[in-house]
């Protein structure tokens, strides 16, 4: 009777050590170490995480590594080159480059989520097509809609239904569509250079209609419960203080990159063959001041500082631009590249004060403009760490024209005396009134942390030195952020930094149609759009820099901004991160990186 027992429990216990073993079998494969957490700082407030509503690169740094375009950059190449993602191959282009033909990859699924009712959801050409209409959408107001913007066969019609409030997610248009569940055709109305790019960009990653249908707003956006194909998923959202992200249990097989360059070999020799992602966990947390963003790092708080606070850069280097010795001694490594990326003051064009097209609001914005003393900026407040900028495209990116002149660097004489000939009078204080005598103020907007609040000391010194009345308003970035796009601030400093090497898109953002949008200041200047329509359909070359001159010239006679400065990007990693290579066009690629817990846990005990 006993051993009868024993032999029924054995038995029982061989089955469901059967069962367990089949299940864990056909549970996804998950390739990253849980027990591994990457702990990044960013210095301002995500926005949310829908791919097709954020353009900030603190929401963008997330929704990268959560949704997938069709291509993306070789992480390891150089010069980039673009390379499928979760398409099969390049694009097939017939038609005399008007017809593009695309084939999405098989067996690519979303992460689970209760929106799927428990069933795996494969990603197909639809899903790509749908988040391609969500850019159009006029409820969406996608800040990137160039990507779009006149470029598809049937596009305008399109646009103009979707305006009349057609459900344009259930119209078919000629110029995106599926054709079958794994191919997409596109129909362009011209040859299209730049458009691999922008498939490369996370602006047109696929979502799936069940996630925005269960989960979006009023505005068709989803920006709390992001879902896609990604390597990580959203785990945790503390709003504008700390995001927390996991590994997707569900994505893909994938590996690191392989490379025969020399210049990556000691990469491959710790790299090769590894599995993507490799990081359990990643932790962004909201550190807006530099002295304690700095700190954590040194400390062993944080893994990574990308980029090292300028105004704090010599708290790290010595003289000669080296890191300082007691930094080297325990393994920190320091990388400095020049960023893709323009810092720049806009004007509210829109605004009855400093926007307008009259010669006497030029004058007024193009006075501003020569009284900002931009090498002080550079040299004091950045510490060097950067050069003034010339024009709206930074050095690293195509189309950039190093003997271009700007018409409003630093003069203060000249700029006291245009405001003087165009009938801005002084008053009895020095205080100088509009044309028609009515006192004025000019309020500059900015973030409230310390770097930001010195930016606005420099402007207020430049601003008295022609007798200009400013005052200055500190709110969050996502607060400013969202009145800029209702048009609500008069002026306000940005930066805005490339996806890729194309450089034309940075024009983009002063294209009238995509005011309000992408194009803050709401520049809207037909010779502009038309000049900018015409090198839109054209390839790198002399004569789309000849186009890219004459935009730039009319950005400088004009001035919707003023340019400051381009910047160097001075990252710090910590002994224990493995993987990385500095990637211009996409900073913190955290799919690709590793680290080493014993080697930190060790590092930190010393």
């Amino acid at each position: 009777m006993k051993s009868s027992v024993v032999r029924k429990r054995s038995l029982a216990t061989s089955i469901a050590c059967i069962l367990a073993a089949a299940l864990i079998a056909a549970l996804p494969a998950r390739a990253a170490d849980m027990n591994k957490t990457l702990r990044v700082a960013v210095q301002a407030a995500e926005t949310g995480f829908d791919p097709q509503a954020v353009s900030d690169l603190y929401s963008v740094f997330v929704t990268r590594v959560i949704f997938d375009p069709l291509y993306g950059y070789d992480y390891l190449a150089r010069p980039f080159k673009v390379i499928p993602n979760t398409a099969a191959a390049l694009p097939q282009i017939t038609d005399d480059g008007k017809t593009w033909i695309i084939k999405v990859k098989p067996g690519i699924y979303f992460s689970d989520d209760a929106v799927f009712k428990g069933k795996k959801r494969e990603l197909t050409a639809y899903d790509y097509i749908y988040s391609w209409k969500r850019l159009i959408d006029p409820k969406v107001r996608a800040p990137n809609i160039e990507v779009v913007t006149d470029r598809f066969v049937g596009d305008l019609e399109f646009g103009k239904a979707a305006a009349s409030g057609a459900n344009l997610y259930d119209i078919e248009f000629e110029g995106m569509k599926a054709l079958d569940r794994y191919t997409i055709q596109l129909k362009l109305k011209a040859p299209d250079y730049d458009l691999l790019d922008d498939l490369a960009s996370n602006t047109t990653a696929a979502v799936a209609r069940e996630v925005i249908e269960a989960y979006g707003d009023a505005s068709h956006r989803a920006m709390a419960n992001p879902v896609g194909t990604g390597p990580y998923v959203l785990k945790g959202w503390v709003r504008s203080q700390k995001v927390t992200l996991e590994a997707s249990p569900t994505f893909r097989e994938q590996y690191f990159p392989e490379s025969d360059d020399p210049a990556d070999a000691e990469i491959m020799k710790v790299m090769k063959g590894k599995r993507i992602p490799m990081i359990g966990r990643i932790e962004m947390i909201i550190i807006e001041e530099a002295n304690p963003r700095l700190l954590a790092f040194i400390k062993g708080e944080l893994d990574v500082s990308n980029p090292v606070p300028p105004d704090l850069i010599y708290n790290v280097l010595d003289g000669n631009g080296k890191l300082k010795p007691e930094l080297a001694k325990r393994g920190i490594r320091h990388i400095q590249q020049f960023m893709p990326s323009i810092t720049f003051e806009y004007f509210n064009m829109d605004d009855p004060i400093v926007g307008g097209y009259s010669r006497e609001q030029i004058a007024l914005r193009r006075a501003i403009a020569m009284s900002y003393n931009v090498q002080d900026e550079v040299n004091v407040l950045r510490q060097g760490q950067g050069a003034p900028a010339t024009q709206f495209l930074p050095p690293p990116v195509i189309g950039y024209d190093p003997n271009f002149v700007d018409r409003t660097n630093f003069d203060p004489l000249t700029a006291n005396a245009l405001l003087d000939i165009m009938g801005y009078k002084r008053d009895s204080e020095g205080w100088r009134n509009l044309p028609d005598g009515r006192p004025f103020t000019i309020t500059i907007a900015s973030p409230p942390d310390n770097f930001e609040r010195q930016r606005a000391e420099l402007w207020k010194k430049s601003m008295n030195s022609i007798g200009v009345r400013t005052v200055f308003t500190f709110q969050k970035f996502p607060d400013l952020l969202k009145q800029s796009r209702a048009g609500q601030l008069q002026m306000w400093g940005l930066a805005n930094t490339a996806g890729s090497p194309e450089g034309f898109g940075f024009l983009g953002l002063l294209y009238g149609p995509n005011a309000g949008l992408s194009n803050l200041p709401r520049f809207n200047l037909p010779q502009f759009n038309e000049l900018y329509d015409k090198g839109k359909h054209m390839k790198n070359g002399p004569e789309r820099d000849a186009v890219i001159r004459k935009l730039s010239k009319l950005v400088s006679i004009y001035s919707p901004m003023k340019m400051t400065a381009y910047r160097f990007d001075n990252v710090l990693l910590q002994p224990w991160m493995i993987g990385f290579k500095y990637t211009p066009f996409n900073w913190n690629p955290w799919r690709y990186w590793d680290l080493d817990p014993a080697l930190r846990e060790a590092t930190l005990k010393r």
